[in-house]
């Protein structure tokens, strides 16, 4: 099925919270990844169907060993846990020191995501160049860059995207970038301003629309609160629009290569 990545060019504007309200609304049983170098969010803020803790050693810590010892006979069930709410995830690294005990397994862990059967949501945290998610981001059929409106954080993603330009291959064969606004459901301007701006700066990326600024909907995700009627709540009425948004974008990058 589809690998689709998530990330952000500075800060914590909401990646793994997007991550999440998309599989909550997705039509299928996707896979959260939490593959931020920067140490895991996901790990500690979910918990088991039974209030558990996640296990830290059963998820990409345990999915890099099996992939070092080769990617055939690698089942990417052995390494997923439900959450509570249902959703299967695969747990991060506790911490930025154990990124790099994963070496080469980066490069192949997209592979086993790609040939799994089903969508693989991969939350690569913050994305600067060099970064050892880098491999996931190249081979993803999206991905899907979080920002907020503000000064800097426009700024930031316009930057971030113009130096990735030649890594990702934007528009020459590489996955088409997709971009989420996370404000007020009522703010009807960011998301076609900042449309303007990438397009006047020739960066080829589509502004898929707004991801509601909801506290109490994005708490119960966390895990720190559950809120009733909260499948109703404007996070997931907009997740919903987003996710339809974002499903058709791998198909728009195949059509203009076709032309």
């Amino acid at each position: 099925m589809a690998l689709y990545s998530l990330a952000s060019a500075k800060g914590s504007p909401g990646a793994t919270v997007t991550a999440l309200a998309l599989a909550t609304v997705w039509p299928t049983d996707p896979v959260v990844a939490d593959m931020d170098p920067a140490g895991s969010d996901l790990t500690w803020w979910c918990r088991t169907p039974d209030g558990e803790p996640l296990d830290v050693e059963r998820g990409l810590i345990s999915l890099g060993a099996a992939v070092r010892r080769g990617t055939d006979d690698v089942n990417l069930d052995d390494h997923l846990q439900r959450i509570d709410g249902g959703i299967r995830v695969l747990s991060g690294v506790p911490s930025p020191g154990q990124v790099a005990g994963l070496g080469p397994a980066w490069n192949h862990i997209p592979t086993v995501f790609n040939a799994y059967p089903a969508d693989v949501f991969a939350d690569c945290g913050r994305i600067v160049p060099g970064s050892a998610a880098m491999p996931v981001l190249q081979k993803s059929a999206a991905v899907l860059f979080v920002v907020r409106p503000t000064i800097e954080g426009m700024a930031h993603l316009r930057e971030r995207l113009a130096s990735l330009r030649a890594t990702l291959e934007t528009g020459v064969g590489g996955p088409p970038v997709g971009v989420v606004v996370i404000t007020s459901y009522r703010d009807t301007r960011s998301a076609p301003d900042l449309q303007q701006l990438l397009d006047s700066e020739g960066l080829r990326a589509t502004v898929l629309g707004v991801l509601a600024d909801d506290a109490k909907a994005a708490d119960s995700l966390r895990g720190v609160s559950w809120s009733r009627g909260v499948s109703k709540s404007l996070l997931f009425r907009s997740a919903s629009e987003i996710a339809g948004r974002l499903s058709e974008l791998p198909h728009a990058r195949y059509a203009s290569a076709e032309r």
